[in-house]
């Protein structure tokens, strides 16, 4: 029994220095690299410009809208089939014309 909690504690403190855990120095992230601005201001107190937007307009509706939607009606499109063809959801012919 004692032998098994050594062990475990062992694997414990490895899994946490691994994982940044209990062994890992405060303050300090492990998030990756990304550029990113942390001052607004220069050293001598001027504000930094508005960083550029881009914006892709017409690019993201060529991009994301028209192909999902066009998925979109393909899959349904095959599902009405399925229904159909397994007489699950069949319009029904009334021909009233009185």
């Amino acid at each position: 029994m004692a032998a098994t909690g050594g062990v475990y504690s062992a694997l414990r403190a490895r899994l946490a220095a691994g994982v940044g855990g209990f062994l890992r120095a405060p303050g300090k992230t492990t998030l990756p690299n990304v550029p990113r601005r942390t001052a607004v201001t220069t050293n001598t107190g001027a504000i930094y410009p508005k960083p550029e937007k881009v914006s892709f307009g017409l690019i993201r509706i060529f991009t994301v809208v028209i192909p999902f939607l066009y998925v979109g009606t393909l899959i349904s499109k095959n599902f009405a089939a399925l229904l159909e063809e397994h007489d699950i959801f069949v319009p029904e012919d009334d021909d009233d014309d009185d």
